[in-house]
């Protein structure tokens, strides 16, 4: 008998199978390996909130920890092992971060990997999920949120109180300005708050809304008094009064941010680049300007690149008592061969065209694409309080709409000669005349070319701040008890 050169193949034992199985893990795909792979790691600072983004493409599992002393939190990410990507984490926390001091990445088990998030300051930290969207796949959050936020209407007081006293602004003459306490600062999000609570305080401590309408220049009101600085030297000298003025308020909302772009055009410019940088310029602009003596003031929903959900945006305008409310964007179509800007108000019956109806659904969908923590937004309760926007507040619009569209006309092509109305989320503010401004289509190539022009940006905040004069004139603000 003759053997073979080979011996006949045995059945593979349960040993050698499970070999084979640990030998595919360890050279297969990182998916079978780790469940997950990580695709970007991003890190958007900003004075209100630092935002920290992991993006995989599986649903990553995190628990959470947070120390006090010193302030750090702690993040345990399972089913996955320390990868480059994101080591990336450690370098991209720049020192001008006002939440973040460092990130310290390291592999704490097998298959978990341990983030530990050292802070500058004690914060209210939110981890959360997002589902895919977009150009996105599965994203990883934490929100850091300061503990103890600047008030926004105290910062503007400040602002303004520096250039009269000389470049100082007397803390007591700052707590002292305000007539009328500000809308309560809402909380950040947190699962654990109560929204409904929250948000219905916040409005139930508003006095009755008050938009303005056309009427004669009033007669100046009585100047509030501020307290000034105790004088030197000990003593029991009493603080003398100061007079100061009314300040007239204009919040300019530059959209999309952070996390959400925005429109890209086909050389790609970015809608949230373009319509920051106007509203940089306008508000030189307002700052510069007076109106019947008093000086007027731009507050801006976002000063940076980072993400603001719309109803946040429409409740930092009421907070700081607003007189305006401005939304800037750079509109975007389906064909390149749509062009010109835009002006839109709210609508309480429906859209005034399909184009219209079509784009607030577009613009509305920014908190999905930014990353809105929906585990701590009520959003029924959201839209209630902001769906009572006054037959007063949309004709005020319409107004102001109307001047800024002829003002644009007059630099630009316009897409449509009229005022449009939709149902934007971002203009449901039920005491300030709001609109939004889509100042060109960036998906049209030569607009997109403008648009990037240092040139044509200046001259659509000069347009713009004519528009904004222009409507004042015709309906000077009330005048309310704020005064600075």
């Amino acid at each position: 008998m003759t053997l073979p050169l080979h011996p006949a193949p045995r059945p593979p034992s349960r040993r050698s199978l499970l070999q084979a199985g640990s030998l595919v893990l360890l050279l297969g795909t990182q998916e079978i390996a780790r469940g997950a792979t990580i695709l970007a790691v991003r890190v958007w600072p900003a004075p209100e909130y630092t935002r920290v983004t992991i993006e995989s493409d599986g649903k990553l599992t995190a628990k959470q920890f947070f120390v006090t002393t010193p302030p750090r939190l702690a993040v345990d990410i399972e089913g996955i092992d320390l990868s480059p990507e994101l080591r990336e984490l450690v370098a991209k926390v720049k020192p001008d971060d006002p939440n973040i001091a460092g990130i310290r990445v390291g592999q704490n088990a097998p298959n978990v990997v341990r983030l530990v998030v050292d802070l500058k300051q004690p914060a209210m930290p939110q981890v959360f999920t997002l589902p895919p969207v977009a150009a996105y796949q599965h994203r990883l959050v934490f929100d850091l949120y300061p503990a103890a936020p600047v008030d926004p209407l105290e910062a503007l007081i400040a602002e303004r109180l520096r250039e009269t006293s000389g470049g100082r602004a007397p803390a007591a003459a700052v707590a002292a300005a305000p007539t009328r306490p500000p809308v309560p600062a809402p909380a950040p999000p947190s699962a654990e708050s109560d929204p409904l609570g929250d948000l219905i305080a916040q409005h139930a401590n508003r006095p009755p809304p008050q938009a303005p309408v056309a009427t004669p220049d009033p007669a100046p009101a009585p100047p509030a008094v501020a307290a000034a600085p105790p004088a030197r030297g000990g003593g029991n000298n009493k603080a003398t009064a100061t007079q100061t003025d009314r300040i007239i308020i204009v919040a300019l909302d530059p959209g999309h941010g952070g996390e959400d772009p925005g429109a890209i055009g086909p050389g790609g410019t970015r809608e949230k680049d373009v319509v920051l940088r106007v509203a940089h310029l306008l508000r030189d602009r307002i700052n510069a300007t007076t109106v019947g003596g008093n000086p007027m003031r731009a507050f801006l929903t976002r000063d940076g690149d980072f993400f603001v959900p719309l109803g946040t945006r429409v409740e930092k305008a009421r907070r700081v008592q607003a007189d305006l409310f401005v939304s800037i964007h750079a509109d975007a179509f389906t064909t390149p061969a749509a062009r010109g800007a835009s002006v839109f108000a709210l609508s309480q019956s429906g859209a005034s065209s399909t184009a219209a109806r079509w784009l607030a659904n577009k613009e509305n969908q920014a908190d999905l694409v930014g990353g809105l923590n929906v585990q701590s937004q009520d959003r029924h309760v959201q839209r209630m309080l902001l769906d009572m926007s006054t037959t007063a507040q949309i004709n005020d619009s319409l107004k102001l709409g109307s001047v800024l569209l002829g003002e644009i006309g007059n630099m630009a092509k316009l897409h449509k000669p009229r005022v449009e109305q939709a149902g934007f989320a971002v203009l449901k503010a039920p005491d300030i005349p709001s609109v939004l401004v889509e100042t060109a289509f960036i998906s049209n190539p030569e607009e997109e070319a403008k648009l990037r022009s240092p040139a044509y940006q200046v001259q659509l905040a000069d347009a713009l701040m004519r528009g904004i004069t222009r409507y004042f004139a015709k309906n000077p603000p009330l005048a309310r008890s704020r005064s600075v």
